[in-house]
């Protein structure tokens, strides 16, 4: 009798240790009244917001799948499921990469207008055509998640308007130059020199794609805005440039030692060039402010079968290990805004020009309206 007791008794003790183990716990698990807060305040927008991470955690691996519509590269892609699956094994992970062109989103656009393209749980937003695509995201408050710590992505890669797109990468613009046509201390210091008399008559070449102008007009608090670009623009015109299509094409032309100085080509295309160039005479130099556009922009679909698959792995693409395969094999694309990525170190302490979530719905805009003061140039090769 007095042993059962003592049995009961220890039973009893440990049962209580276990509930005093448990409570601090549940405790801890329990929504703070911020997060109560952020999520009242994102439903009445009629947006979803999760206030623990763990059960994210827990509807992904019930769900198990992904299937993401994607605009990284291959090399990208493999990596990033590799990389994704060592931290979440539960889940089988297909991309399919988006092709064709803007010919290829409107198709998708139409398809999703007509209830079907629903077999992607994310897909790669066209900045050219990203408000057509925002009726058919899922409602998810991720900045919100971002901003309070259930998900760990950098808030100012969220569109704070469209609180559920997320921007996984920058573009950054350059000039580039041949250091055997020109010195660099006669390459332009600031833009406006290229209108100097002395580039005038075939001494630079200009883009006449230009997405470079689709950055210009975002930053008027720098000097620059719609009004400048134009003027920029009809400057340009006035100088008399060789007039270009493609970037690649450029600056194999000026490796070659047809063309000295190049006005406003993409950072990136010029940095695999230059690693291209055995005579070690294309360079790259970067002119403030530096002209950014977001890119890589991705929703989650309302139709998606894995939202929250989908939420982890967009969370894993953000993450200073998804931004580095970015940096890598894109290469250079990361986010200015992860702050371990190649062109977030680039433009630190340099004053940027960033064509943003507030801005970029107006690009394919701003790109004509710059054509147009062009004159509508030609190719001349």
């Amino acid at each position: 009798m007095k042993l059962g007791s003592l049995w009961v008794g220890a039973w009893s003790l440990a049962f209580l240790l276990q509930g005093l183990w448990i409570a601090p716990r549940a405790f801890a698990q329990s929504p703070s009244p911020a997060l109560l807060k952020a999520k009242q305040e994102a439903e009445a927008r009629s947006y979803i917001f999760e206030t623990s991470r763990n059960e994210i955690l827990i509807s992904a691996k019930k769900e198990g799948k992904l299937r993401v519509l994607s605009g990284f590269e291959p090399a990208v892609r493999s990596r990033m499921i590799t990389s994704f699956k060592r931290k979440y094994p539960f889940s089988d992970i297909e991309t399919e990469e988006t092709g064709g062109g803007p010919e290829a989103t409107q198709r998708h656009i139409l398809e999703l207008q007509a209830g079907r393209g629903k077999k992607h749980d994310i897909v790669n937003v066209s900045t050219d055509f990203y408000p057509q695509y925002l009726p058919f995201a899922k409602k998810f408050d991720i900045l919100g998640m971002a901003q309070h710590g259930v998900l760990n992505i950098p808030p100012k890669m969220v569109d704070p308007k469209n609180r559920s797109v997320v921007a996984l990468g920058s573009v950054v613009h350059a000039i580039a130059y041949n250091k055997k046509l020109i010195t660099p201390e006669k390459v332009p210091d600031k833009w406006e020199d290229f209108l100097k008399p002395e580039f005038k008559g075939g001494k630079f070449v200009v883009e006449i794609r230009p997405h470079i102008f689709a950055a210009f007009p975002a930053c008027p608090e720098q000097g620059l805005g719609l009004e400048w670009t134009l003027r920029f623009a009809m400057g340009l015109r006035d100088q008399e440039p060789v007039w270009l299509r493609g970037y690649a094409r450029a600056h194999t032309a000026m490796i070659a030692g047809e063309y000295a100085l190049h006005s406003g080509t993409l950072y990136q295309n010029a940095v695999r060039s230059m690693e291209q160039d055995h005579t070690g005479a294309f360079q790259i130099k970067i002119i403030e402010p530096v002209p950014v556009r977001l890119s890589s922009t991705y929703v989650i679909l309302a139709s998606s079968s894995n939202p929250y698959t989908a939420l982890l792995f967009l969370e894993h693409e953000a993450s200073p290990e998804g931004q580095e395969i970015i940096d890598k094999y894109e290469p250079l694309k990361g986010s200015i805004y992860s702050p371990g990525s190649v062109v977030a170190k680039l433009v630190e302490r340099k004053k940027i020009c960033v064509n943003s979530f507030e801005t970029f719905h107006h690009s394919s805009e701003w790109m004509a309206r710059a054509v147009e003061a062009f004159g509508f140039p030609k190719a001349t090769r």
